[in-house]
């Protein structure tokens, strides 16, 4: 009996783009300027959709002027595309691997990403983006949604994650779930992830194809 097709999800900031030190001071900020309260907020929040951080913010007054500084952080930033994940995806993309961006990033981001980095769009054959889904990670509704847009189950999908809470909604899927260090390098050792890589210049296709045999 013939395999069902493999996929391959991945998530943005922190895999693809190298982006999550510069958020974290961004959040921090924010904190000390509109607290939540919340201990470690800029920690906590890390793989979550842009509403699920949002909740967080009960005065209307804050919750305006954080979505503005949002706004002006990201139309400014510049965003830096890993190598080692390039090539790799490359590599997936020659082999008929499908592929799908799956972030909590939400679309005004995505359109500053592609306008930086037009080629970047083309690698991938499905895009989930965290105003498409209703739950937020670690909820496995993001990669379940990613994996059926490129025709696969999610059972035969490989997630690729810097988040705690991305590996947990990997798993939740029912993926395999690969593990990058980026966001969390001490923590992420004990998670369920099924391998921790430091970066994709120790991964290929022959090791993909392991983890979906």
């Amino acid at each position: 009996m013939e395999k069902k097709p493999t996929g391959a999800l991945f998530d943005l900031d922190g895999v693809v783009i190298d982006t999550e030190g510069v958020y974290s001071r961004f959040w921090v900020d924010i904190e000390q300027k509109y607290p939540t309260g919340i201990p470690n907020f800029a920690v906590k929040i890390k793989g979550t959709n842009l509403a699920s951080i949002m909740s967080h913010y009960t005065d209307p007054v804050a919750h305006e002027a954080v979505l503005k500084a949002l706004a002006e952080f990201e139309h400014t930033m510049t965003y830096e595309i890993f190598p080692e994940a390039e090539r790799f995806i490359r590599e997936l993309r020659a082999a008929g691997v499908p592929c799908a961006m799956v972030t909590s990033s939400g679309e005004m981001k995505l359109q500053r990403l592609f306008a930086q980095h037009p080629h970047l769009r083309g690698y991938f054959d499905a895009i989930v983006s965290g105003e498409m889904v209703q739950h937020s990670k670690p909820h496995p509704e993001c990669f379940e949604k990613g994996a059926r847009m490129i025709g696969c189950s999610p059972e035969r999908c490989v997630v690729f994650e810097d988040s705690l809470l991305g590996v947990e909604s990997g798993k939740a899927a029912g993926a395999k779930v690969v593990a990058l260090p980026t966001t969390f390098p001490e923590a992420i050792k004990n998670t369920e992830a099924d391998k921790i890589i430091d970066s994709f210049a120790d991964f290929s296709l022959s090791d993909f194809l392991k983890l979906t045999e």
